[in-house]
């Protein structure tokens, strides 16, 4: 038996026996002892499989750049980055683009913009469009409910979409999607969508107006998030194939 073979047998071993993701978090700590990170292989981890918490934060910042691959310099870099974050974060209040009142969320949002020079918007952003194809090759009759009540255009696109459900979804729920987007897979916001409209499919279609539909995604229950993340990542794994390792 190969090296991979027995790796797939006992992980489904581990999870029929409820131990699901003992083998994946060996699997991880095996790639965090290299001296030299490998991002493709974190990338393709993090895809695959939701990130421990005691993890989460490191990989995190060595998906984004925030720290090096080279675990040597973690410790300066670090410290780097956090005179970087105060200096930025002055910069705004001297000008007068934050204040206390200004939400967390929205001082990280303007300290990203300010360091890439990006606009706020970009035109070119596909989401929306892929949302309704994949919400059509799912369910159509839903997507034809939506078009009927002029709700298509005014969902709540810049909540699932720029701020990546932030303020929709709990934070354990949200951790699993944002290991995706982190590790570079952007898409898996648009089967999250898809997924809340097709499991509050009977409250949505029995709601007549754009402005209802559009209130109750904006608040969705939170009970159900872990079912919703759970069966997003499947429509993305079923419509975009599941990541796997490069030799």
């Amino acid at each position: 038996m190969t090296e991979d073979s027995q790796r797939n047998f006992r992980s489904v071993y581990y999870e029929k026996v409820g131990f699901r993701g003992v083998e994946e978090k060996k699997s991880l700590e095996i790639l965090l002892k290299d001296d030299r990170l490998d991002i493709e292989k974190l990338c393709t981890f993090s895809q695959r499989f939701p990130l421990p918490s005691m993890y989460r934060a490191l990989v995190w910042k060595v998906l984004l750049g925030i720290l090096p691959p080279h675990h040597e310099s973690h410790a300066q870099v670090m410290a780097y980055r956090k005179e970087q974050y105060s200096d930025v974060l002055h910069a705004l209040e001297v000008i007068r683009f934050i204040g206390e009142a200004t939400p967390q969320v929205e001082v990280f949002l303007h300290m990203y913009r300010l360091e890439s020079g990006k606009l706020p918007r970009s035109p070119s952003f596909p989401l929306p469009k892929a949302f309704e194809q994949y919400l059509n090759l799912e369910d159509s009759r839903l997507l034809s409910h939506l078009k009927t009540c002029s709700a298509v255009s005014r969902l709540p696109y810049e909540l699932w979409f720029k701020r990546c459900f932030a303020g929709c979804l709990p934070e354990s729920s949200l951790q699993r999607v944002w290991d995706k987007v982190v590790s570079g897979s952007c898409k898996i916001l648009v089967f999250v969508a898809v997924e809340i409209l097709l499991t509050f499919k009977i409250k949505v279609m029995a709601l007549n107006s754009a402005e209802k539909i559009t209130k109750f995604l904006e608040n969705i229950p939170q009970d159900s998030s872990d079912a919703i993340v759970s069966k997003a990542i499947d429509l993305w794994h079923k419509h975009c194939g599941t990541p796997v390792h490069s030799a």
